[in-house]
């Protein structure tokens, strides 16, 4: 049943993705062509470090028509409405950075593996790219779910590696094409996956088909209680260590987030993709390559502002509309 509910959800939004682009606001700009490059020097979990600036963003003020947004790539859905409220380069692929680990997570779920049975961090796990990051010694036991609560909320990328090697009998190589076979279930046309974690830059997608994933992870009760938790504590050798949210907003009281996930690598810049409640509306909001370390965020900030003033605006019209036209003595 609840498979049934996700793959007609997840039908709505492809069809909603075709029908509406075309109307979606756009702003002006010729979308840049995916980067390539190999050259890697951070992961979403590791220590920040500075961007060669290869783009321009428009400072554009939020309008009615235009929330102002600072992210390269942008793609907003009102998925209980079915409709594209804002679109910018949402059909062009580009890569993803820790994203990935969203279907990497969907991935295991298919496999329906004991989310209690341990797995021990190897030195398989230890990333051969610079900057890559992990707070998990090689040796460390934990079992498969706290791996992927890791995973989504820390965007941890040993524990990702470790769950990517352990799941299947071919080991990281047939977990990827999986993740593939997965994305094009999806009707991810663009994506395309090199590793489970998210490290490599041709690991890509377009807002467009992560919109389609935001979806498909939204159904799946674990991978929404990890990657929305604020913080989780685990046993490593003789001491307790405390991972936190990467994503700030989780945090906040106002903010009503049913999945989420971060992604940060040089290539993709601050990456973050979201289903959240807005005004009772279930909103899909898919950000890519925000130039400055907080700006993802603040444009989900910007995002909900600009639907909210809409959203009273029209309320404002609607109850002006109704008053003019109510015969006198009627109420």
């Amino acid at each position: 049943m609840i498979r049934g509910i996700g793959l007609i959800a997840l039908a709505g939004v492809q069809l909603l993705l075709t029908a509406s682009y075309a109307l979606a606001a756009t702003t002006a700009g010729t979308p840049r062509p995916a980067p390539t490059a190999l050259h890697l020097a951070s992961a979403d979990a590791a220590v920040p470090v500075r961007r060669a600036k290869h783009h321009h963003h428009a400072r554009v003020r939020m309008s009615a028509d235009e929330p102002g947004l600072r992210s390269a790539s942008a793609l907003v859905i009102d998925e209980t409405h079915s409709s594209v409220l804002y679109s910018r380069h949402a059909d062009v692929a580009a890569p993803i950075a820790s994203i990935t680990k969203l279907m990497m997570a969907l991935v295991v779920a298919d496999a329906k593996l004991p989310l209690d049975e341990p797995i021990q961090v190897t030195n398989d796990d230890r990333s051969l790219h610079k900057g890559a990051y992990s707070r998990l010694t090689i040796g460390t036991v934990l079992t498969r779910g706290e791996l992927i609560h890791l995973a989504l909320m820390s965007s941890e990328n040993r524990a990702a590696h470790a769950l990517g090697r352990t799941t299947y009998p071919g080991g990281v190589t047939q977990f990827v094409r999986a993740m593939n076979a997965k994305a094009r279930a999806l009707g991810m046309t663009s994506a395309h996956f090199v590793d489970p974690v998210g490290l490599s830059s041709e690991n890509v997608a377009s807002p467009e088909d992560l919109a389609k994933l935001v979806v498909a992870a939204s159904h799946d009760a674990t991978i929404r209680r990890f990657s929305t938790d604020r913080e989780h504590a685990v046993t490593i050798g003789r001491r307790k260590v405390e991972f936190h949210n990467t994503n700030a907003l989780v945090s906040n009281p106002t903010w009503d987030i049913i999945v989420q996930k971060t992604g940060y690598i040089t290539e993709a810049g601050k990456c973050l993709v979201m289903q959240v409640v807005i005004d009772d509306r279930k909103v899909v909001i898919i950000l890519l390559n925000s130039y400055g370390r907080y700006t993802r965020v603040a444009d989900a900030v910007r995002i909900r502002r600009w639907m909210e003033a809409r959203l009273n605006e029209h309320a404002s019209h609607t109850a002006s509309h109704t008053a003019s036209h109510t015969p006198a003595g009627k109420a």
